[in-house]
């Protein structure tokens, strides 16, 4: 079919930014990777081992900072005080942790700087210290930009179609309901995904992250998610022992309760750039790399873009080119957007509300029947 035909109808830039629900075209575009990269100035590309570094730097020193504050002075405030201090240094740390996150998940992107070996250097140490098995992951989330979009090969919040979806999701569907679902995904969702798989692409047998011997990875792989193991082991290790030192009770109020926030923005920022009203997903009649990179959504955290280092923001650019620093994310984002045209979906709603709105619009995925591209799929509600 001609693309004239699977062409959203033009809009506006005022007009899209009234509507961001509006559906992004999803005909082969009018424009190569080629095209995009020419938009993007040089530079852009460049990697600098003193730039990576000084954003590691910056991130640790606030994290120390705050740590320093946290238990050297809460304790010698009055008691009301007290429990109002906590809850602010949980949200503190735990945001400015997840740029620490995003800086090693940059790392596995080679993205950090030109060399491979200190990319993963930086990456197992910064990685292993969240908890996150950093190989493993690494090659489950190349294969995912390898496969964005697609409902077959897809690695993660991979989008079920009506008939696969679980008996009960139905019963779910209601306020409190959403708020169960999302209180369990946003607490619990990362470890289940790392341990189980959970809302990844389906295997022919039982997969887990810290398998080097599941159907996640090749031969060549499994050496590295030993290491990645042994980075966790490590880890744990020096936690057990500082638990040993300290308590129980501190270690979880100064290192697990941020680790809760990191974890709970991964799978939120995640969820909201694969998962939005707009955007479609391909079965393997529709689906190439150029339009599948192109089916996520750049969203605005506010203050927190900056935090996270743009990751919430420059998404789109993000999947085109892998391999670019955060620091000219946004540069390369403005430059492309003239290039992607309609293709290009930003939605400001505050990720809060969009959170609320997603679990509620996105349930599960179908064609439509109007349209005779049933290799396109939409999200939609309805039971």
């Amino acid at each position: 079919m001609g693309a004239g035909g699977r062409m959203s109808d033009p809009t506006t830039k005022d007009e899209q930014k009234k509507n961001p629900l509006q559906r992004v075209p999803y005909a082969k575009p009018p424009f190569t990777l080629g095209d995009i990269k020419k938009a993007i100035p040089p530079h852009c590309f460049e990697r600098s081992v003193s730039r990576s570094f000084s954003y590691v730097v910056y991130d640790l020193v606030i994290v120390f900072l705050l740590y320093y504050i946290a238990t050297s002075y809460f304790h010698l405030l009055p008691s009301p005080y007290c429990y109002l201090a906590w809850p602010i240094y949980w949200a503190v740390q735990g945001c400015v942790c997840t740029g620490i996150w995003v800086i090693a998940h940059e790392c596995g992107h080679h993205a950090f700087s030109d060399y491979q070996w200190l990319d993963d250097t930086v990456g197992l140490i910064l990685h292993s210290a969240l908890l996150v098995p950093y190989f493993s992951w690494k090659y489950s989330h190349r294969r995912h930009h390898s496969n964005t979009g697609s409902l077959e090969r897809d690695e993660v919040f991979v989008p079920k179609p009506k008939s696969r979806v679980s008996w009960y999701s139905k019963y779910l569907n209601n306020p409190l309901g959403r708020v169960i679902t999302l209180v369990v995904t946003l607490t619990l969702g990362w470890p289940l995904y790392l341990l189980f798989n959970v809302s990844g692409r389906p295997y022919n047998r039982f997969a887990c992250h810290f398998d080097p011997y599941g159907p996640i990875y090749n031969d060549r792989e499994r050496l590295q998610i030993f290491i990645s193991d042994a980075g966790i082991i490590a880890a744990v290790c020096v936690l057990y022992r500082v638990a040993l030192v300290k308590g129980l009770a501190w270690l979880v109020c100064v290192y697990g309760v941020p680790l809760l926030i990191v974890n709970g923005f991964l799978v939120l920022i995640t969820f909201l750039q694969h998962t939005h009203p707009s955007l479609p997903h391909y079965d393997s009649s529709e689906w190439d790399w150029l339009r599948g990179a192109l089916a996520t959504v750049d969203r605005d955290y506010g203050v927190l873009n900056k935090v996270f280092h743009n990751i919430t923001d420059t998404h789109v650019t993000h999947h085109l080119f892998s391999t670019m620093p955060h620091y000219h994310a946004m540069e390369a984002t403005k430059a492309i957007k003239p290039i992607l045209g309609q293709y290009y979906q930003f939605d400001g709603t505050p990720f809060y509300k969009a959170m609320w709105r997603e679990a509620k619009e996105c349930l599960y995925v179908e064609p439509d029947e109007s349209t005779p591209d049933k290799g396109v799929f939409w999200y939609k509600n309805k039971f």
